[in-house]
């Protein structure tokens, strides 16, 4: 029989449940508060950093540059590449890997293409769309590499396309063959499980190598500043700008941003219901990637003031550490909203949610390092470097 409700909404009426309205309210409080709170932080920012840039400007000789302290100060340092700089090169290009990944799986669901009727569908084309965004990996992974004046670019690439995937996948395949341990018919197939193992082989490795390629043929990403040869030496830190705390810290505001969403997902994923909000979900995801930058580009502002030049690291650590607040929370999820009593069951649980907490990781780290690497880069060129 025809009828004049369109596709997209004909499932309202099973998913739009009576507490609707409590869940709109919640989301829109917290949008709000992490609003508000970065626009806090962003006109603490631009105020504070346009005065320094100011007073710097305005120095007239270089004795009263010696006399100055702060972030100006490290500017022959700052450039200097960090310890492990291969493996941040790697763990950024995955997160790039990734956002690319996350923001197109968005919009297809924001526009209806994705059903939530069909979960299967969501997880289709997130897992196609990592293998085609293999490109993204590479080429950021070389470039970065590259100007941390590697060579051994095939190394970095290797790593690119095997190592995240690869741990994930050990990690999916344990889990698989406790289900099928159990004889239960939720365990993937054999054939689906080598049908990845094609797609990660057959298209994502090759793909990461063109983009990388493709990313160390470029040209060199020039530092603003030249780096000295001797390290200069880190005076010593308050405690509140030790890297454990500040990085702890900064996980916090970015996890605050998206715990109320996380809720639902939860309850999507463990509890066999639909989730039906992309909309707001964008929005929450948008608003993360604020969260993220701002607060990263904060305490990196701090860290150099406090004449401390390893940032490189800090950066990714501190937007990521809000995966340690995500775990967290699905610890305390499984044990006050569901009642899982078979240890099978609550490996699975705790398995899983470790592949999405460490993924999580790797998303939000790389916003926030490429949002330092902006600020930096941003503020060492705005300045007079005697």
């Amino acid at each position: 029989m025809p009828s004049d409700i369109i596709w997209a909404s004909r499932w309202d009426v099973y998913l739009l449940s009576s507490d609707s309205q409590i869940h709109w309210f919640s989301i829109v409080n917290s949008l709000m508060i992490v609003l508000f709170l970065s626009g806090m932080v962003a006109m603490i920012m631009m105020r504070t950093l346009y005065k320094d840039i100011a007073n710097y400007n305005q120095l007239d000789n270089q004795d009263e540059a010696q006399e100055e302290t702060g972030w100006k100060l490290v500017h022959g340092d700052v450039f200097r590449p960090p310890v492990h700089s291969g493996l941040l090169c790697v763990y950024v290009g995955t997160g790039v890997q990734f956002f690319g990944m996350t923001l197109v799986t968005m919009m297809f669901a924001l526009l209806g293409f994705l059903s939530p009727a069909n979960r299967g569908g969501l997880m289709t084309a997130m897992v196609l769309l990592w293998v085609f965004m293999g490109v993204l990996a590479g080429y950021t992974s070389s470039r970065l590499y590259k100007m941390f004046k590697g060579t051994e670019w095939k190394k970095i690439t290797l790593k690119t396309a095997f190592m995240f995937p690869g741990i994930i996948f050990a990690l999916f395949f344990f889990l698989n063959a406790l289900i099928w341990g159990e004889k239960s018919s939720g365990a993937v197939p054999f054939g689906t499980m080598f049908a990845l193992f094609l797609l990660w082989f057959g298209i994502s490795v090759p793909l990461v190598f063109v983009g990388s390629f493709l990313g160390f043929k470029q040209p060199t990403i020039e530092d603003p500043v030249k780096t000295n040869k001797i390290p200069r030496q880190i005076p010593e830190q308050a405690w509140y700008l030790q890297p454990a705390f500040a990085i702890l810290a900064g996980g916090i505001l970015p996890f605050g941003a998206v715990f109320i969403e996380l809720f639902f997902i939860l309850t999507s994923i463990w509890l066999n219901q639909f989730y039906y909000i992309f909309g707001f979900l964008f929005i929450v995801f948008i608003i993360l990637v604020v969260t993220c930058a701002e607060i990263t580009i904060v305490l990196c502002y701090f860290q150099l003031c406090s004449e401390d030049y390893h940032w490189w690291w800090r950066a990714y650590l501190t937007a990521g550490s809000s995966a340690l607040y995500l775990f967290a929370y699905a610890i305390f999820y499984f044990f006050n909203k569901l009642e899982i009593t078979k240890f099978v069951s609550g490996i699975l649980y705790f398995g899983y949610m470790l592949i999405i907490s460490y993924a999580f990781f790797v998303l939000t780290g790389t916003i926030g390092f490429y949002a330092c690497f902006w600020f930096v880069r941003k503020i060492y060129a705005s300045v007079k470097i005697d």
